[in-house]
């Protein structure tokens, strides 16, 4: 019986490894000299800390003094982070069949400016604590804020990785954020562009697109998606505007969906709740859904005229 079972092990190994060598996209064995998931998550976590020293810190070691803590993340952040740019650089064309020490030097220059960029990163983030804190009645302090909010946390992986995004670094920015995605259920690409102040309620299912611009002060509330009107012509879209411009001091309720390059909403607007907007708006607008109806059977103990008040109530609170 046990002979039966290893034969048919080896029988499906031996085809599987057949199948490797097909030559195919998803065939690949580079294992050793392909990015690292794991890596980039510790990166993150690290990262993390360095931007909240308050908050999060490394249980395993023991200082006394901040500095000492700081240089010991920084040494490691910057170690790991040049193994992982520079097996990122070989993706790029100019980089692909490169000498080692010019993709190494490549991807340690780029680490260290990543790096000095990292207190312009800490003061764009508190920028959105503060927004968060302001914007939410629920919110008992700042560092609830910190420790519990998926917005904030979506909010802060969006900061580093679009940096990694303006140093020209391909892969690694969209790892970070689709890790954050995964984790809180926020979609912000590492492309988009978002000004001070951005404030994100709740949080799941909101979706940010690459070429977006938000302005600052701009609050989004939970399914709202800022995205491309059609991705009909694919590859041939790369690097157009095909997501919409956010002004400054807007608000875009839940279920939102808010599409394509030309569209503009203009500042100090409000986008309620599950609309769908394909054109521009003006400054100073509210955008609602006209003729919302419900309808509202009588259920015992209700009479006609309360259920009529309650259909009346809903009504007018969705078109708000």
């Amino acid at each position: 019986m046990k002979s039966n079972i290893e034969t048919k092990i080896k029988k499906i190994s031996a085809d599987i490894l057949k199948d490797y060598g097909q030559g195919r996209t998803i065939d690949k064995m580079n294992a050793f000299t392909s990015p690292d998931m794991d890596v980039v998550v510790d990166i993150l976590d690290k990262l993390q800390k360095i931007l909240f020293p308050g908050y999060y810190r490394n249980k395993n070691f023991h200082f006394y003094t901040a500095e000492n803590n700081l240089q010991t993340l920084v040494e490691d952040v910057l170690f790991n982070l040049t193994k992982q740019i520079s097996m990122y650089l070989r993706y790029l064309p100019e980089y692909k069949d490169a000498d080692f020490r010019t993709v190494k030097d490549k991807a340690q220059e780029t680490a260290m400016e990543f790096m000095s960029r990292i207190p312009k990163i800490r003061d764009l983030v508190e920028t959105s604590v503060q927004a968060e804190f302001d914007g939410d009645p629920a919110a008992f302090n700042k560092d609830e804020i910190i420790f519990c909010y998926p917005g904030m946390y979506a909010i802060m992986v969006f900061r580093l990785a679009h940096e990694f995004y303006d140093l020209g670094v391909p892969m690694l920015p969209r790892i970070m954020s689709e890790y954050a995605h995964s984790k809180t259920g926020i979609d912000i690409h590492p492309g988009a562009t978002i000004g001070r102040y951005f404030f994100i309620d709740h949080g799941t299912g909101i979706v940010v697109g690459e070429t977006t611009i938000i302005g600052d002060n701009v609050k989004v509330y939970q399914g709202v998606t800022i995205g491309a009107l059609s991705t009909r012509g694919g590859q041939t879209l790369r690097s157009k505007k095909r997501h919409p411009t956010i002004e400054d001091n807007v608000t875009i309720y839940s279920g939102a969906s808010i599409l394509g390059g030309d569209t503009v909403i203009g500042h100090d607007s409000v986008i309620g709740g599950n609309t769908f907007i394909t054109m521009s708006v003006p400054p100073e607008s509210n955008v609602s859904i006209k003729s919302q109806e419900l309808h509202i059977s009588n259920k015992k103990g209700k009479t006609n005229s309360e259920a009529k008040d309650l259909e009346q109530a809903a009504t007018w609170f969705y078109t708000i």
